[in-house]
């Protein structure tokens, strides 16, 4: 009598399907081309830890074949994927590709291409920052390009703790988040929205379009987004 081989999928199998109808592994690996040597690419490390991310957030990068041991990878990423071909270094090389394609930039390309694929109508839009605090020193880094986590307004009521800020704009039509922007630990809400702001007078302008945006506490449309700039409540 043959052997059976159990293995789970839970909730899992709904993040997953979604993934993969939405074609977010190709859309990675179309920016991020994988190596024919890799066992498994770029955009599919990145879904395993999409999956990990909803049920092992509090655990360590390190475990997550761990977590994946006895559920279908064969249906959650692809016929043949193992656990441990999902290890830290393979993980850790992959959030290094991200960072230096830009990751601000991978998730809005990604993002807007599922809005324009699902029908989302991004004429509705709001845009507010929060902040994440994090323990541990944080050294400046050299490379130019790394936010500084340091010391700010804490949101999260932890001003004891260093932090970093995330400027997020999500569509009214669903809530769905499309461009993200990661700012210092001590940048000001007005310089962020005064920012932005500026970019999408100038967008609007190019493309003769019209919107209506909320920042933070604050509704514009049209030639009141030039208000913006003045305003205490940004």
């Amino acid at each position: 009598m043959g052997s059976v081989k159990v293995e789970r999928i839970d909730h899992l199998g709904i993040v997953a399907g979604v993934i993969q109808d939405l074609g977010i592994i190709e859309m990675i690996n179309s920016r991020i081309v994988p190596d024919e040597r890799e066992e498994i690419s770029t955009g599919e490390a990145i879904a395993g830890m999409i999956i990990n991310g909803l049920g092992f957030s509090d655990r360590p990068i390190s475990l997550t074949p761990q977590f994946f041991q006895g559920k279908a990878l064969d249906i959650l990423i692809r016929e043949g994927v193992t656990p441990d071909m999902l290890n830290r270094f393979k993980l850790g090389r992959s959030l290094d590709k991200v960072f230096s394609y830009g990751c601000d930039l991978l998730f809005s390309e990604i993002a807007l291409s599922v809005c324009q694929q699902e029908e989302i109508d991004l004429r509705f839009n709001s845009l507010d920052t929060t902040s994440f605090s994090l323990t541990g020193e944080y050294a400046p880094d050299s490379d130019e390009h790394t936010i500084l986590v340091t010391h700010g307004y804490s949101k999260d009521h932890r001003p004891d703790l260093k932090q970093v800020i995330q400027e997020l704009m999500v569509s009214q039509d669903g809530g769905v988040p499309f461009m993200s922007k990661s700012h210092d630990g001590n940048a000001s809400d007005n310089d962020v929205f005064r920012e932005r702001s500026a970019a999408i007078l100038k967008e609007a302008k190019r493309s003769h379009s019209e919107g209506v945006g909320n920042f933070g506490r604050t509704t514009v449309s049209g030639g009141r987004l030039q208000a913006l700039y003045f305003r205490e409540c940004i």
